[in-house]
């Protein structure tokens, strides 16, 4: 009984903590302003330039942290308070993006992966809790093994996702202090926003693998029994 109140605790409180945390982060440096004085679309502009990167394009996304690159129309978006205003925090979110468009530039190994993977975990993530719960309510092991094999699909996904988003944070790192986007005194800062923002990866990474642990120990017992 105490395990389980533990493992959910875990899982709940795992995610809200990232939450809070990339949001307490984020926050704080947003308030201070960038040395260069470049607002998000400069700097995302500037990287995707010195990059040979000319047909990317940067917009404006309504809502908070709602930043991202979209590789089907080569567009980065970034969410409208850092695309306007300059400040270490944005220039670190709108470098990290544009680190997602190198990537696909480079064809880097675990980005191609993931676009690979998007359509079979979809499918398989939704699918799986069908027979999951099927498998464990009728008591019939082998229905539930299919869900815990295709839902094992997702977690695969989650998993490959972080050393996309961690390479994206180094390049942003690379690209920012190689053009002159921040300064020594900056790097720190800038290190504290994308470390936050990689902690939500690893937080959805890890409540994965927890989740899918804990379903193949219920499938273990269920087998178990019926021997």
């Amino acid at each position: 009984m105490v395990s389980y109140i533990v493992y959910f605790a875990i899982i709940l409180l795992l995610p809200i903590y990232a939450q809070m945390k990339v949001k307490s982060t984020f926050k704080k440096y947003s308030k201070v302003r960038s040395t260069s004085g470049m607002n998000g679309a400069q700097v995302a502009r500037t990287i995707l330039d010195a990059n040979g990167l000319h047909d990317v394009k940067v917009v404006e996304s309504s809502g908070f942290l709602t930043d991202h690159y979209n590789p089907m129309t080569k567009i980065v978006a970034l969410s409208s308070q850092n695309y306007h205003e300059s400040s270490v925090a944005g220039s670190a979110v709108a470098a990290h993006e544009v680190g997602h468009a190198i990537q696909h530039k480079e064809a880097y190994t675990f980005l191609t992966l993931r676009h690979k993977l998007v359509p079979v975990a979809n499918i398989s993530s939704n699918a799986s809790w069908i027979f999951i719960m099927i498998g464990m309510l009728a008591t019939f092991p082998s229905l539930m093994l299919l869900g815990i094999v295709l839902l094992a699909v997702g977690v695969v996904f989650q998993i490959v996702t972080l050393p996309v988003e961690f390479n994206a944070s180094n390049r942003a790192m690379n690209q920012m202090v190689s053009l002159g986007i921040i300064r020594n005194e900056e790097e720190p800062h800038a290190k504290k926003v994308l470390n936050a923002a990689a902690l939500t990866y690893v937080a959805a990474a890890a409540v994965a693998v927890l989740e899918l642990v804990r379903l193949i120990l219920i499938y273990s017992g269920m087998a178990n029994r019926d021997e």
